[in-house]
């Protein structure tokens, strides 16, 4: 880890910048206190990244379950109940990971897991425009298509005409200027610009540019459309921001409801992003699912006794910390320390960011994700690859990412059910002569209940007095389902006139009085 800290250090500090409004954002869509959000970004880096056992994610709270936190404090009567929901959230996610039930994480397909990675980065860039030109009306981190104002992703786009912040629009164009510059061409020059992170250099330039037309009518950026972080006045009213559970609310079922939904979405969440972050990964590391849920239930208990929101690895601040050079859970470590530090130390200076200049930070993470030139990939990789994949895209923007996944997911289930049914068996109609039919089918490798609606339309479809061939012989698993199809089948074949020839590995067997017994006397392996 210490050896690639030249590496780490300087993708912390962008990680840290994305990280900070999105931990504010989240919890003011939340409907919970600015400082749950900071808590649970630092939790996330610290407690979170040492445990982990990836080397590049990055855990916080998580857009995805501002919903249900929202919904959640509402119907348990307060804050401090909702916490013991998460405590006991996170206890369930270290069930789930003694259980191994990690191993979820590795069924998704890859379009749908591609799809997910675009469809964020597409969701960022939109979220993103109008924060850019300084419309804040909604929080930073919001991902849903409908948004708390009452907007949507487009309508909050058109409107942006009408609400222009010059200084915010201004310092916007400059921010993205350096980092486009800082990243394709000064850090191909020399060593100092690849340590030294445009995206720093940007936000310094934000600050400046605040305190230098703060006075000034035209430039004048109001608080409003500025990073805002809690500020204490002294270490007491610094310890009073933290919130403690309720633990007399541990009797509520409902507490366990939302306790269980929480544990549930978190997990997912975070196994789609382990995945996710798995394929960004320049040296590929493989991340033991198993573990992640251990460190991501102890994070939620320790976030949740101390007031924060619920923590998920999340993969806008994951896919910074790649694209920053980000080698080692180092990075993720000490952006958690850098929240930490800051929002002691610095609160004011912090909240002198214009969140425009944050917005163009986003807008080159989003647009990684989101290459055009994937698109173009993935559909030369087949209608079975892209269908998931665009359908994933497309749900992720019109709904939410959870849904979107769903989504994409049941196209590619569908898909693999039409291969599926496709590709059981080959026939061969091999003579017709003398009026017989002969026919030769030849069962696949693995014959499942998917298959027996091809299976069983094959052969009602066989003519009278045909000859069939049936070739077992490839057939490594044959399902139940299909050896009672077959058996069912012979009754007919006995009343159609057709005989049949089954051709196994234990030899040739004409017109098999039983299927079932048959095939329990087969080989284990066949």
């Amino acid at each position: 880890m210490f050896k690639t800290i030249k590496s780490d250090i300087p993708a912390s500090i962008v990680v840290f910048f994305v990280a900070l409004p999105l931990c504010l954002g989240i919890a003011l869509a939340s409907g919970a206190p600015l400082f749950s959000g900071l808590i649970a970004g630092i939790i996330g880096g610290i407690v979170v990244g040492a445990l982990s056992g990836s080397k590049i994610g990055v855990s916080g709270p998580a857009a995805g379950l501002a919903a249900i936190v929202l919904t959640a404090i509402a119907s348990l009567g307060g804050y401090q109940n909702f916490l013991v929901a998460v405590v006991l959230g996170g206890v369930i996610q270290l069930l789930f990971g003694i259980l191994r039930a990690g191993i979820i994480g590795y069924y998704f397909p890859s379009s749908v897991i591609k799809g997910m990675l675009t469809g964020i980065g597409i969701i960022i860039i939109l979220k993103q425009i109008p924060h850019f030109f300084g419309y804040d009306a909604e929080p930073e981190g919001a991902d849903s298509f409908i948004e708390r104002s009452g907007e949507n992703t487009f309508s909050a786009i058109a409107h942006i005409t009408d609400n222009i912040i010059i200084g915010s629009m201004v310092i916007g164009f400059l921010g993205l200027a350096v980092i486009l510059v800082w990243d394709n061409f000064l850090a191909k020059k020399a060593k100092f610009f690849q340590v030294m992170q445009g995206p720093l250099v940007a936000v310094v330039l934000g600050i400046v540019f605040y305190v230098l037309t703060k006075s000034n009518e035209t430039f004048a950026i109001a608080q409003s459309h500025l990073v805002s972080v809690p500020i204490p006045e002294d270490a007491t009213s610094f310890l009073k921001q933290f919130s403690f559970p309720n633990f007399s609310a541990i009797t509520n079922p409902e507490v366990w409801i939302v306790a269980f939904t929480i544990a549930l979405v978190a997990s997912l969440e975070t196994l789609l992003c382990v995945e996710a972050t798995d394929k960004l990964d320049p040296e590929k590391n493989v991340t033991p699912t198993n573990r992640e849920l251990l460190a991501q239930g102890t994070g939620n208990i320790i976030s949740g006794l101390i007031g924060g929101l619920p923590i998920t690895q999340v993969i806008v601040r994951s896919s910074a910390n790649i694209q920053s050079g980000g080698k080692s859970k180092a990075s993720a470590i000490i952006h958690g320390f850098l929240l930490l530090i800051s929002i002691i130390l610095i609160p004011r200076l912090l909240n002198k960011i214009p969140l425009s200049v944050l917005a163009a930070i986003l807008l080159v993470v989003g647009y990684k994700l989101a290459k055009p030139a994937l698109f173009i990939k993935i559909y030369r990789s087949g209608w079975k690859q892209f269908v998931p994949f665009i359908v994933t895209v497309l749900g992720i923007v019109f709904t939410d990412l959870l849904m979107g996944i769903a989504m994409g997911l049941g196209v590619g289930i569908v898909i693999i059910l039409i291969k599926s049914f496709q590709n059981s068996h080959f026939l061969h109609i091999e003579d017709v002569s003398n009026g017989v039919h002969k026919i030769k089918m030849e069962l696949a490798e693995e014959v499942t209940f998917f298959n027996k609606g091809a299976i069983l339309k094959e052969l009602d479809s066989l003519p009278e007095n045909s000859y069939l061939e049936l070739d077992v012989r490839k057939t490594r698993y044959l399902d139940n389902d299909i050896i009672e199809i077959l058996d069912d089948f012979s009754l007919k074949a006995k009343n159609r006139n057709i005989n049949i020839k089954l051709i196994s590995e234990r030899g040739i067997v004409e017109n098999p009085p039983n299927y079932i017994e048959f095939f329990k006397l087969r080989p284990k392996n066949a």
